[in-house]
């Protein structure tokens, strides 16, 4: 096993090696070690621009909380879910551009969670940019006090800064391999 893969928490590396073949890379440690890479900097990446947009880390966000979040999955994917107006919340899901087997960007205008959001449980929605996620890993929320237009636009923000990020790393990843 590669240094940065035996870095990474137990089921990272497990979600890592399965998610392997559908990134259309081969089945073997190089690959492991490549997205191993990728994710620790998507994960650093979501750590710094969320901390210093003023949001905090969380482990659970209620499916009737009227806050949204931020979430990064365990195979590097970000989820956006937008504060709740009349039931319904913005969702955007963004894959971690390299599975064959999800869609890259996906954005739901009138979404609704179907249970809680909670650390290593998939996100399931009743509507939604997708059915489910893979298990959460980190769930960021907006602590100031702000209004709803306020949230959903410090949220949008950091996700295209976090997104553009993503890139970034992936088209990295892609040269290296």
């Amino acid at each position: 096993m590669g240094d940065i893969l035996a870095s990474l928490p137990a089921q990272i590396q497990t979600h890592i090696k399965a998610i392997t073949q559908s990134s259309g890379l081969p089945d073997n440690d190089d690959s492991y070690e490549k997205l191993a890479l990728g994710w620790k900097q998507k994960g650093d990446l979501f750590d710094e621009k969320t901390q210093s947009s003023g949001m905090k880390e969380v482990e659970s966000l209620a499916a009737d909380d009227s806050r949204g979040c931020l979430a990064l999955t365990y195979s590097g994917s970000l989820v956006l879910i937008g504060p709740q107006e009349e039931g319904k919340r913005t969702c955007a899901y963004n894959s971690i551009g390299m599975r064959k087997d999800m869609p890259d960007s996906v954005v739901k205008d009138d979404s609704t969670l179907k249970a809680d959001v909670a650390l290593d449980q998939p996100i399931q929605f009743g509507q939604g940019p997708v059915q489910s996620t893979s298990a959460i890993y980190k769930i960021a929320m907006v602590v100031a006090e702000m209004t709803k237009i306020q949230e959903e636009e410090q949220i949008n923000a950091v996700t295209v800064i976090l997104t553009e990020g993503f890139v970034d790393v992936n088209k990295a990843l892609v040269v290296t391999g």
